[in-house]
């Protein structure tokens, strides 16, 4: 069973930058495609981003499209989300997860990834 870490939220103007890093311990990290999804309050869990497991398919929410860049450097086994432009909109917890498959559909579900992390606050202020 792989072990999530997230970090690098915190408080941000609007048109600022973060980047959320996630950090894997155990299981197989390295065959496994990674999503990130985040949750502002009384809201659904939501997808953002996911990869696959080379990191070379890459998959947007159309919100982040264009702003936000997921990659991952398998030797640090730690999954990435660069978000530029930040938006107040941007506010919420956000998540990393593992894809349940070595192979990744295109799923926006939560129910297909597991063993989440415990969540990085970002705030974006306007």
């Amino acid at each position: 069973q792989v072990q999530l870490v997230e970090s690098g939220g915190g408080l941000a103007q609007a048109g600022d930058s973060l980047r959320l890093s996630c950090a894997a311990s155990g299981g197989t990290f390295i065959r496994s495609p990674m999503g990130w999804f985040r949750q502002a309050p009384g809201k659904d869990r939501e997808f953002v981003a996911a990869l696959s497991w080379s990191g070379g398919n890459k998959y947007y929410t159309d919100s982040v499209k264009g702003r936000f860049t997921i990659s991952r450097d398998n030797a640090k086994n730690t999954v990435y989300l660069q978000m530029n432009s930040l938006k107040s909109e941007d506010t919420a917890v956000y998540y990393c997860a593992v894809y349940r498959s070595s192979y990744y559909s295109g799923t926006y579900d939560p129910k297909d990834f597991g063993s989440w992390g415990q969540g990085t606050q970002v705030t974006v202020s306007s």
